[in-house]
């Protein structure tokens, strides 16, 4: 048996870190001396051992414990301070980028940079972009159909941001959660009470914005299609009639007139870059592809 001074020794650490890991139940004492000072056998020196190889990965006293006492495996615990890691680099990656994003900027922009960037946790969260979605669509679609859309408009924060993306992001940040000036601004005609069936029209939307996204990504112009195609039998199935040329002239003139929010597509673009059109983007070539071809039945 040792003496706690022995054991430090053997183990290349100090006494006070012995009497500390003993005291919290970590490293139990073997028998006590007639003088009743500690006595540890040779078991102590391997769980000593293994104690500081845990430390040594930063992981918490009562981590440290639930391993040794086989109530929490290894690997669970590794996990979770892997998780934890993951985090915290998000948030330094997060951080180094805002603060080149206020170093590179000149002076006059300094204090507005600050106020977008100081508005967002680091990491930030993409959770006001999601409620703004929930809010800005038409009520009483099928709550399946609501979570699909809101994963398509709301983008993917980037791993390692540029100074770019992170002002891209709190400019989006800041717009979405602007206070609202009237109930119904910005709504395009479908979400009104004559824009037939929501639920009819955002599952077709969907799938015709998949199809133009494959054109967009191959730099395609705007054209008739299978893509345009799509998606005007949307806004036909959600009224309950028919494509027929005079239902495409009149829908080109109702897109031409709904509100638009430009200004969210384009710091979105900016945030995931070219490689991912957003429904944006696509509903703007369709658009397009629809004008093109009533310019073309009008000539």
């Amino acid at each position: 048996m040792w003496s706690i001074g022995e054991l430090a020794e053997r183990a290349g650490v100090t006494v006070k870190t012995v009497r500390f890991y003993s005291d919290r139940g970590l490293l139990p004492e073997g028998t006590r001396s007639s003088g009743g000072h500690r006595r540890y056998g040779p078991d102590a020196l391997d769980r000593l051992r293994l104690i500081r190889s845990l430390r040594a990965l930063d992981l918490p006293v009562p981590d440290v414990g639930r391993i040794l006492d086989e109530e929490d495996s290894l690997e669970d615990v590794v996990a979770g301070k892997l998780r934890q890691i993951g985090s915290r680099l998000a948030a330094l990656r997060w951080q180094e980028a805002a603060l080149q994003a206020l170093q590179e900027c000149a002076p006059a922009e300094r204090a507005e940079r600050l106020r977008l960037i100081g508005a967002v946790a680091a990491p930030p969260s993409t959770a006001p972009l999601a409620r703004f979605w929930r809010r800005w669509l038409p009520p009483r679609l099928p709550v399946r159909l609501v979570s699909a859309i809101v994963d398509q408009a709301v983008p993917q924060l980037p791993e390692g941001p540029t100074p770019n993306q992170v002002l891209a992001f709190t400019r989006l940040h800041a717009f979405v959660t602007a206070p609202c000036s009237g109930t119904g601004q910005g709504q395009p005609a479908a979400h009104g009470p004559d824009g037939g069936r929501p639920a009819v029209l955002y599952d077709g939307l969907r799938e015709a914005y998949g199809l133009a996204a494959r054109q967009l990504l191959a730099q395609r112009s705007p054209q008739e299609g299978e893509a345009l195609d799509c998606f005007v039998s949307a806004y036909a199935r959600s009224r309950g009639t028919r494509d027929t040329p005079p239902f495409r002239h009149r829908l080109s003139g109702l897109l031409a007139a709904d509100p638009r929010i430009d200004h969210y597509w384009d710091l979105t673009a900016e945030l995931t870059g070219p490689s991912e059109p957003t429904p944006g983007a696509t509903h703007d070539w369709l658009c397009s592809a629809l004008d093109n071809q009533m310019s073309q039945l009008a000539g």
